[in-house]
């Protein structure tokens, strides 16, 4: 056992590889701050000039940092919806029986999916998926089967369940939006494999366009000041 390399330090979120999401957001924020008022052109095309350019999350925080916009929270995505929030049935169904079922590209999630492997594979991509509803509950079982979920970057993501002699494994994830689809997975996993985790550089388009639209109309308003 190499005990040195265990109690190596952990990067910090500032040292983090910046991705094209976050990238995104601090473009947003900037673009925001324009409409503003609070930068000037020429401020607003050398922090976006920089944006591209930042390689970290702490690079790119740098240039937001004396904006309002970059301090506003939100609280976290609950662990579970609301009761009653999502109807029991079930939008849509897929079901692998010693085969696969995959579910991927442009396509529109519901409220509720069910999944479920049996000596199989379900594969369910939401990285391209029109998100009809905030809230999308994916309820995945798999004995002796592989349930893979895949989600955008901008999404909040909650997990809850387990495994007996199996893998339960969802990533968390918070989005900077308070208005994201937040997706969540319940599973059981017995001697089989139930995860979820994002799809690096897709996120919900959507969503910016809605924030563009923000923009625009601030923007406007301000220039017809």
């Amino acid at each position: 056992m190499d005990l040195q390399k265990q109690t190596e330090p952990r990067a910090s979120v500032a040292e983090l590889r910046a991705s094209d999401a976050d990238r995104d957001r601090i473009a947003d924020i900037l673009r925001e701050a324009l409409a503003e008022g609070r930068l000037t052109a020429e401020e607003h095309a050398e922090r976006v000039e920089g944006v591209l350019a930042a390689r970290t999350v702490g690079e790119l925080d740098a240039f937001v940092r004396d904006l309002p916009a970059a301090h506003h929270r939100h609280a976290p995505a609950p662990n579970r919806p609301p009761a009653g929030a999502i109807p029991a049935d079930p939008d849509d169904s897929m079901v692998a029986v010693f085969s696969n079922s995959v579910r991927k590209g442009r396509w529109r999630a519901g409220r509720r999916i069910h999944a479920y492997a049996i000596f199989g594979s379900v594969e369910i991509d939401l990285s391209e998926a029109l998100f009809e509803y905030q809230q999308v509950v994916i309820k995945a079982v798999s004995v002796f089967g592989n349930v893979e979920v895949r989600v955008p970057e901008n999404v909040s993501l909650r997990g809850t369940g387990g495994g007996v002699l199996g893998n339960f494994e969802v990533d968390t994830l918070d989005s900077a939006d308070p208005d994201a689809p937040v997706v969540y997975i319940d599973g059981w996993a017995v001697l089989g494999n139930i995860e979820g985790r994002p799809k690096r550089g897709r996120i919900v388009a959507d969503i910016l366009d809605r924030v563009h639209r923000k923009v625009d109309r601030s923007l406007r308003r301000h220039l017809d000041r």
